[in-house]
């Protein structure tokens, strides 16, 4: 087992472990193991100190778009440290936060006028809630005052998102201090789980649309600030796309009593999903009134989220106090926006997007072969191969006949696979608790490879992620 991965429970929580080759720290990770320290990067590779290279396929937490090291990022950045590297956002603006917020507006196709910067995904999600509640109380709509979301969700780790988003897990050491006075939950879009039998697709999305209806007549449909959701579900669920028509049903009960259309796209968007928004290519085409992105907007060569604003709320908020009550030290920094600029500008001009669809359609379809094969020794429980872009989930289930001959030994899967992965040279998501709505079932891997991978690095990327499912399969039979 490498030191990467040697626990360290029994220690003093990460400072010294006696584990066999663990390294000190003082570091609080947020793992059970201490992490290798990662000394250089290039495109989609990282360097360990320990000399082991790593192909990223998960490009952090989807974040890495374009790959470490571009070099039209680092010189947009060098550059803007020598012209300025800090102003206030409540005292000066700057030049590429300005130029960037006229970029995402201008290239959302009349969706959104205004943009407002954030450090982070769930700093903008913690922004979503704020401004949209703002509108409501700037348009005399004082008695709005509930977000409704939806189970097996995640949107952010402050205590308000966590109080927004539903997963139990996430949520178990600070049920205590979470707002559910003003936050409420319906079931989440999940068809290979949650549709009935005799359900069509178009069922399972009326069901859902007269479930959200419900909860708005339940609540006092004119309390509603609005329903919360993200376009493609990543870290709970793992890469869960929404069934044809669920997002325009979820509009339409907003739209009849008067509340938000509000979209979390700060995993899937930014073009993960191969297209700018993911609601473009997997939320039906309809545009939200409020939506967040982060992760592929600054492509993690700077902390950076954004909120996204519709005509609608610009105009309430122009007609009232005309500014966003809320911000933070380092909104709209300069570094950031800069990096963030030239993330956006390569993704255009090398036309990445593209290459994003071509490469995730390659990836896919050696998934599929390379675990749903008959003869695969990961087919029986290879439950599920879905996404879409640069953005992949393949969830596993052992409810089967053939998970009898399996003892994981209290492990869970995702993460032994996730594991050996990493020995072998590769760095993959492992998710669990997805599958079920006490969190308590599901084994689901996330692959989120660069924009701009190559099809040698997507065969790379399956070939040794097959490797690892089957060797932690071998190592467990019984």
């Amino acid at each position: 087992m490498s030191p990467a991965l040697v626990s360290n429970t029994t220690a003093t929580p990460n400072v010294v472990s006696k584990a066999p080759g663990a390294r000190p720290t003082s570091i609080l990770h947020r793992t059970p193991w201490i992490p290798p320290v990662a000394v250089a990067a290039e495109g989609s590779y990282v360097v360990l100190e320990s000399g082991q290279k790593l192909l990223d396929a998960i490009g952090g937490a989807a974040v890495t778009c374009v790959g470490h090291a571009h070099p039209a990022v680092n010189k947009a950045l060098k550059e803007q440290i020598d012209r300025v590297s800090y102003v206030y956002n409540m005292q000066l603006s700057n030049q590429p936060a300005e130029e960037l917020a006229t970029l995402l507006t201008e290239s959302s196709n009349g969706a959104f006028e205004l943009c407002g910067f954030a450090s982070g995904g769930s700093e903008a999600m913690e922004g979503v809630i704020k401004l949209a509640r703002q509108y409501f109380h700037e348009t005399g709509q004082l008695q709005r005052t509930n977000f409704i979301a939806r189970q097996l969700s995640f949107h952010g780790n402050t205590v308000a998102t966590l109080s927004l988003a539903y997963h139990p897990t996430r949520r178990a050491p600070y049920a205590a201090i979470l707002d559910s006075d003003h936050f409420h939950h319906v079931s989440p879009a999940y068809a290979k789980r949650f549709q009935r039998p005799e359900e069509s697709e178009a069922d399972y999305v009326e069901r859902l649309r007269a479930e959200l209806e419900a909860k708005f007549i339940e609540l006092g449909p004119d309390t509603v600030i609005g329903f919360v959701a993200e376009t493609v579900v990543g870290a709970t669920t793992g890469v869960l796309p929404a069934p044809k028509g669920y997002f325009k049903a979820m509009k339409w009960v907003c739209d009849k009593y008067g509340a938000l259309f509000i979209l979390d796209e700060v995993m899937s968007g930014m073009g993960r999903m191969g297209t700018m928004h993911a609601w473009e290519s997997f939320g039906d085409g309809v545009a939200p009134d409020l939506q967040a992105v982060a992760k592929g907007l600054g492509g993690g060569y700077a902390s950076i989220g954004a909120v996204l604003i519709s005509k609608r709320i610009a105009t309430g908020l122009r007609g009232a106090s005309g500014l966003w009550k809320h911000g933070h030290t380092y909104q709209g920094n300069p570094l950031a926006c800069a990096a963030s600029l030239a993330v956006q500008k390569v993704i255009a001009s090398e036309n990445l997007l593209e290459n994003c669809r071509i490469q995730g359609a390659y990836l896919e379809k050696l998934l599929k072969a390379r675990l749903q094969d008959p003869n695969a020794p990961a087919a029986p429980f290879t439950f599920d191969i879905r996404g879409g872009g640069g953005f992949w989930g393949v969830e596993f289930d052992f409810d089967c006949p053939e998970g009898a001959t399996l003892d994981f030994k209290g492990e869970q899967f995702a993460m032994l696979v996730q594991a050996h992965a990493l020995e072998n040279g590769l760095i993959i998501m492992g998710m669990t608790g997805g599958a079920n709505l006490q969190g308590t079932k599901g084994d689901t891997i996330l692959l989120a490879p660069a924009y701009n991978i190559t099809a040698p690095e997507v065969e790379k990327i399956v070939e040794i992620f097959g490797n690892s499912i089957d060797t932690v399969l071998a190592a467990h039979r019984v």
